[in-house]
């Protein structure tokens, strides 16, 4: 009965192995504890004792003593158990269990939804039902065998784990028999599959732990309340927040997650060689899997992947507002732990949850959340949130692990469903509460094809790396988490693939709310691909852009979404984007914006660098690279000042190697930006500088008065933008989101400006600023229409 956490998910299809007597000196006396919920299991026990028991051991020496079942809990006298502990020749104890399997099929042992309604978990089979499998399906029935421990070992292990209130908290016989089910359970997990490692006694070791105790009395203390209620209270809300895994749930769930993305996805894309790294980390150390969140379909995304490749649940957080019936008492069973959205000033309730995740911690369960926080109603990746974050790092802090690591997870999709409530949303909707109403209509639109998903790893964070050994300052410095949190994001952004749906909404953005012909966006999306492959930037799968007929295979999806629209009534057939639908484009495009952000910058640098003075051009580049870096900076995750710097040189190396002796010279660093091909910063930036500047304007109208409500300002932002986009004062649709209108307060609040200010210009600069680099961005439209103009004989 080893007491270390077990950390072996086994491959879905690893063999079984049969058990076995366990090896030991011949003279040794052994005690047998029965893990046993029936009677005819205890005979299974002692016929699987007698005959395999070698012929060396002395019957006279081998005991059994029936143990409580771990798997139907009931009453069992303790006296036999408490006696034979008691013998003075230090018995090796064994602790055996009947293991029922479910029936195999397509390679997995799961529970189906026959199971489910009529005949219960195969696992946990009816009399009739047991006594049928084991005549006519010997297979599923099989005897494992535990680690075994001495007796004298597990007492000194009782003291050692509960200090001096063993009498208050335990017993040694309650003890043992704990202990033997945690060894049976990793033994059974050999025969089932790592993705049924579950805790087994997660509230009674939280409650009964002294250090959970002592900080209750603490807070009795600090708050003034009887210990008693204190105690009352924080098991309610362990009961609150705590998953409680079922295996029969897991395959239930499993098969929902399975049905639900098989529905509206053709393939699940996941890097067998990704997965396989990812076993093995999670066989030493406790994993966090942290993913994007795109779409409500995510979860069940990761959940699926993990569960088909034999790795366990993991601890899942979602928020209370997702614990509706039927979904909730489902989803906490098969492993998601539900929290408030806000604990306020509740140190109780904080408390708790910290227990609860130093527990998963220390017994190397694995967890996962989404970094964000809430879904991305954009497309590109949220700024991350610290809370559970902090709470994980803290544990690391506090000795509860050696070792935790932090995994990036990225889930694209070349389509989702919600795209069209997305974009509603952004201009100014309610958010549809959840509730079985939604979830339905939520299934309902699954109901066309979306395309592919892909699944992908990022570069693991190793917190011992990363932060190194456990310190004191380290628990007081406050940048750790938000750093932790940000390369996390970056990694994900490094592994989230191009899809061809992506690129062809960027090609098509360009063009603003004129359509282009088929064979403009071929030409466009060529120049495209030759940016994605130049750069070597992952892709979900080959572009296929080589003719115009592929270009049309992958614009007509969109048109079949509502995205796009076809025109094939002229002489040339040609594309656009339907009224009202160029945010659900921006969203598409927004989900690779992050790989050409740098490229764009560089851009605009470099028409900046074109109008300084002969000699002044280099340093008019960098002061406006990271100009653009600091008024974007809410919206994108930039390296720090020198690696961004290190990136824009990289990035700008790709088009001429003596680039930055060209800076001083205003024609050379004009004939270098018209050879760029093709530009992005027309087809990425504009949205955001005139949101920005959308935000600049009203805070102006302000005069001097302070921005009160920021809030308010979003939504005269909305209604001021939606007027703009009509005047033709902004010329991106996209402009007016909600999102980016967000994001333009929080710059404007970084610079001080939603104060009263002492001088209504101190908001006009910020105005001026963004209309000056909004000019350039007209510019840059200007060169690159002339350009391609150039380019395909147009001007003749």
């Amino acid at each position: 009965m080893d007491p270390r956490p077990d950390s072996v998910p086994a491959s879905p299809n690893a063999p079984r192995p049969a058990a076995t007597w366990p090896t030991i000196d011949a003279a040794k006396p052994l005690l047998f504890l029965l893990d046993a919920a029936t009677g005819l299991e205890v005979r299974i026990l002692e016929e699987w004792i007698e005959a395999h028991r070698p012929e060396a051991v002395d019957p006279s020496r081998v005991d059994s003593v029936r143990i409580a079942s771990s798997r139907r809990p009931g009453p069992v006298e303790a006296a036999p158990l408490e006696s034979a502990l008691a013998r003075g020749d230090d018995p090796l104890v064994v602790p055996l269990r009947v293991v029922w399997l479910a029936r195999e099929k397509e390679g997995r042992r799961e529970a189906g939804p026959l199971d489910l309604f009529l005949l219960g978990d195969p696992r946990d089979p009816g009399p009739l039902r047991a006594r049928f499998v084991r005549h006519f399906a010997k297979d599923r029935c099989q005897v494992v065998v535990g680690e075994p421990a001495g007796a004298n070992e597990l007492r000194s292990r009782w003291r050692e784990a509960l200090g001096e209130d063993i009498a208050e908290t335990m017993g040694l016989e309650r003890f043992v028999v704990r202990q033997a089910a945690l060894a049976l359970d990793r033994a059974e997990r050999r025969h089932r599959g790592g993705r049924y490692k579950i805790p087994r006694f997660l509230k009674e070791e939280i409650l009964a732990s002294p250090a959970f105790r002592g900080g209750l009395e603490r807070i009795a203390r600090e708050l003034g309340r009887p210990i008693g209620r204190v105690q009352k209270e924080a098991d309610r809300y362990l009961r609150e927040i705590a998953a409680t895994h079922s295996p029969l749930w897991i395959d239930v769930f499993a098969r929902l997650c399975r049905s639900s993305s098989t529905r509206g996805y053709d393939h699940l894309r996941v890097d067998p060689g990704q997965i396989e790294a990812v076993r093995e980390l999670s066989l030493r150390h406790t994993v966090v899997f942290l993913p994007t969140h795109k779409s409500n379909l995510d979860h069940p995304v990761v959940f699926r992947a993990l569960h088909e490749q034999g790795l366990p649940p993991s601890h899942t957080a979602g928020g209370d507002n997702m614990n509706f019936f039927p979904q909730g008492p489902v989803a906490r069973r098969a492993g998601i732990f539900f929290i408030r959205r806000t604990f306020g000033d509740n140190e109780l309730y904080k408390f708790v949850m910290r227990s609860y995740i130093d527990f998963l911690v220390e017994k190397r369960f694995p967890l996962q959340w989404f970094i964000e926080g809430g879904r991305s109603r954009s497309g590109k990746l949220l700024p991350p949130r610290y809370g559970l974050l902090a709470y994980v790092v803290d544990s690391y802090l506090r000795g509860k692990a050696d070792e935790v690591i932090l995994i990036p997870v990225s889930v694209a999709y070349d389509q989702i469903s919600e795209v069209d409530d997305y974009a509603a949303e952004q201009r100014g909707a309610p958010k549809e509460s959840e509730g079985i109403g939604w979830l339905f209509r939520f299934l309902k639109g699954l109901g066309r094809r979306y395309g592919n998903i892909d699944l992908r790893f990022g570069d693991p964070i190793a917190l011992s790396e990363a932060l190194g050994q456990p310190t004191e300052a380290l628990r007081e410095d406050s940048l750790v988490v938000p750093k932790l949190a940000f390369e996390v994001c970056a990694r994900i952004n490094r592994v989230t693939p191009v899809t061809p749906i992506s690129l062809a909404m960027l090609a098509m953005l360009g063009a603003g709310d004129r359509a282009m012909s088929l064979e403009e966006v071929h030409a466009a999306l060529a120049d495209l691909t030759k940016f994605v492959l130049a750069r070597g930037l992952p892709t979900s799968e080959k572009l296929r852009f080589e003719s115009p007929d592929e270009v049309r295979g992958t614009l007509d999806l969109l048109v079949e979404s509502g995205v796009l629209e076809r025109f094939d009534e002229g002489p040339e057939v040609i594309y656009s984007i339907v009224p009202g639908q160029h945010l659900a484009a921006a969203y598409y495009r927004n989900t690779m914006i992050h790989f050409l952000t740098t490229s764009a910058i560089g851009e605009l640098a470099l028409l900046r660098a074109s109008e300084a003075e002969a000699g002044e051009g280099s340093r008019a580049f960098f002061d406006e690279a990271l100009r653009l870096r600091d008024l974007l900076k809410f919206d994108f995750f930039f390296s720090e000042k020198e690696a961004f710097l290190e990136e824009l040189r990289h990035e700008m190396s790709i088009h001429s190697v003596d680039w930055e002796r060209r800076l001083d010279d205003p024609d050379e660093a004009r004939d270098l930006l018209e050879s760029i091909r093709p530009f992005v910063a027309n087809r990425t930036l504009r949205a955001f500088f005139e949101s920005y500047e959308i935000v600049a304007k009203r805070l102006s109208m302000l005069g001097t008065d302070a921005a009160e409500d920021e809030k308010r300002l979003v939504r005269d932002g909305l209604d001021w933008g939606a007027q703009y986009q009509r005047q033709r004062r902004i010329r991106s649709a996209e402009s007016v989101s909600k999102t980016l209108l967000q994001n333009g307060v929080r710059l404007a609040a970084n610079r001080g400006l939603l104060e009263a200010q002492d001088d209504a210009d101190t908001r006009l600069r910020l105005t001026h600023e963004l209309r000056e680099t909004i000019r350039r961005m007209d510019a840059l439209d200007a060169i690159g229409a002339f350009a391609e103009a150039r380019r395909t004989g147009a001007l003749h």
